[in-house]
């Protein structure tokens, strides 16, 4: 129904190939779009350059978002091969493991700040740098989890970085309506991914979930990479702001 032919996308966020930037990315790649890709580090590089490889990806490089200088460095490639920027994924996020486990008024104001720092306001520097790129409009999306909005037993303080993740997602799609540039959150329930693997009883959690579920079926990377295709599409051109969950409707359940 739709393509992507033609458009440049960024892609934050792989770590190996159960991630959900992994997802985005070949969906992205399967309707036409070209890639850049990024890793975190040398020990990451290893795992993700075989698929960035994969994927064809015409620019990649490491961004580590708490490194000065590796973001700008990100784009400035992207401005000079490029000279244009369509889709935006961040999807990236970290919270220094003793606040992760410990209780949210117990969390140091170092571990909180550097958890919004990185899972949240990287994600707005990520749109600034994107902004002139994308003159003749674009999508920036980033990934968020329905412990924004309810208590999940052990996602702790991730709950309110999320919630921040989701506001400031509204506020930007306010603010760049206008230029044609949207802005969402994709909001899958819990699934397998080294990220979630940090999160105490996580496979507790999606069983529950998919137990739950009116679909009875949890969300799978292609999922969520087919709706971050469709938002990135031009027929998805009159929708922004949007916080997206895919999670066979457990989001819906009481």
């Amino acid at each position: 129904m739709f393509s992507l032919k033609g458009q440049k996308a960024l892609v934050v966020g792989i770590a190996n190939q159960q991630s959900i930037a992994w997802g985005v990315a070949q969906a992205l790649r399967a309707q036409g779009a070209e890639l850049a890709v990024t890793w975190l580090n040398e020990k990451a590089e290893r795992f993700v350059r075989p698929l960035a490889e994969e994927l064809g990806a015409e620019i990649a490089g490491p961004l580590d978002v708490s490194h000065p200088g590796e973001m700008e460095a990100i784009f400035a490639e992207i401005t000079e091969k490029w000279g244009r920027l369509d889709t935006l994924l961040h999807s990236i996020a970290f919270s220094p493991k003793d606040d992760l486990h410990g209780r949210v008024v117990d969390c140091s104001a170092e571990g909180f700040g550097l958890a919004m720092d990185v899972s949240v306001h990287s994600f707005l520097r990520m749109i600034r740098l994107a902004e002139p790129l994308m003159g003749a409009g674009g999508c920036c999306l980033s990934v968020s989890f329905f412990g924004s909005t309810r208590v999940v037993e052990n996602y702790n303080m991730m709950g309110p970085v999320k919630a921040a993740l989701e506001s400031v997602t509204r506020y930007a799609a306010a603010e760049l309506g206008e230029k044609g540039i949207r802005v969402h959150a994709l909001s899958p329930g819990p699934l397998a991914t080294r990220a979630a693997s940090g999160i105490a009883h996580f496979d507790d959690m999606m069983a529950e979930a998919a137990a739950r579920a009116p679909t009875h079926h949890l969300a799978t990377i292609e999922d969520i990479g087919a709706m971050a295709a469709f938002l990135a599409s031009p027929e998805a051109k009159n929708l922004t702001g949007g916080i997206h969950e895919i999670d066979g409707g457990y989001s819906i359940t009481a």
